[in-house]
């Protein structure tokens, strides 16, 4: 008999249109056939609709999405979800299974805000490229990160950062922080954070590792978005992340081993 994997995907694209969503849906897919298992996936409009995911899932992916992730403090759409983030934290303290959470990008900005683990705030500039990220010591030992290396690649398109780690609250939390933005030694700027464990059960990142070849090479070439990235990075910039995206031990390395050694994870925890 197949097992049953339900898993809830929070949209936070606020009807932007996206590769992202399409790039979850396929891997969290490919992973179901892959090892056999009967997959429900729902999906829930978050910031427009205020839609919001119950306990019954065994695991949650909430996404990256557009605007800023400050201005919507106080939010109802945010109290629905820091709502069910708190359930499935006390769920996790004394039910089980447990439930398995992953936030991408604008996902994580909000979710280090609200724990107050950093400063969310705007770059100096947008950062835009396929950009190495450089794991921590914890970072070398997350078995999330097992099957990458180090450092690893992402697509990085962003216009907000987390700096200033508390340490003090994340040590409270018994978070770790994974990864840490590439170094730029002629740049006095602060390294931004990548990727943080908040708990056993939750992992973030700042970058998108869903990210396919696919998907990015249709958004650069659309001409709007070619114009804009020439405009704002130049010819190099843009013609050089078309040829990077197609090096196996880049982006599609971290997109086919990032979120599947998460379910992975997950899985082995539950079983555990």
């Amino acid at each position: 008999m197949q097992k049953q994997w339900r898993v809830a995907i929070l949209d936070m694209y606020e009807g932007v249109p996206n590769e992202g969503m399409r790039c979850i849906r396929d891997i969290v897919r490919h992973y179901a056939n892959e090892h056999q298992l009967l997959l429900q996936m729902d999906e829930f409009e978050v910031r427009m609709d205020g839609q919001m995911a119950d306990l019954s899932y065994d695991l949650y992916i909430s996404t990256g999405g557009p605007g800023s992730p400050v201005d919507s403090e106080g939010s109802e759409w945010e109290r629905k979800f820091f709502g069910l983030m708190g359930d499935i934290e006390q769920w996790n303290a004394t039910q089980e299974p447990k439930k398995h959470v992953f936030l991408i990008c604008h996902s994580y900005q909000i979710y280090c805000r609200h724990h107050g683990l950093g400063e969310v705030c705007l770059r100096k500039s947008p950062a835009f490229g396929v950009f190495p990220v450089h794991k921590t010591d914890a970072g070398k030992s997350e078995a999330v990160f097992s099957q990458l290396n180090d450092p690893f690649y992402i697509v990085d398109s962003r216009n907000w950062q987390v700096i200033g780690i508390n340490q003090d609250k994340i040590n409270a939390m018994g978070a770790k922080v994974l990864a840490i933005e590439k170094e730029r030694p002629h740049v006095p700027l602060e390294r931004a954070t990548m990727a943080i464990r908040f708990n056993d059960y939750c992992v973030g990142t700042q970058f998108h590792p869903e990210a396919d070849a696919t998907g990015m090479l249709k958004y650069l070439k659309k001409d709007q978005k070619k114009t804009q990235v020439i405009a704002a990075h130049g010819d190099e910039k843009y013609y050089s992340m078309l040829e990077q995206l197609d090096d196996p031990d880049k982006i599609l390395y971290t997109h086919d081993h990032l979120l599947p050694a998460f379910f992975q994870q997950a899985a082995t925890l539950v079983e555990s």
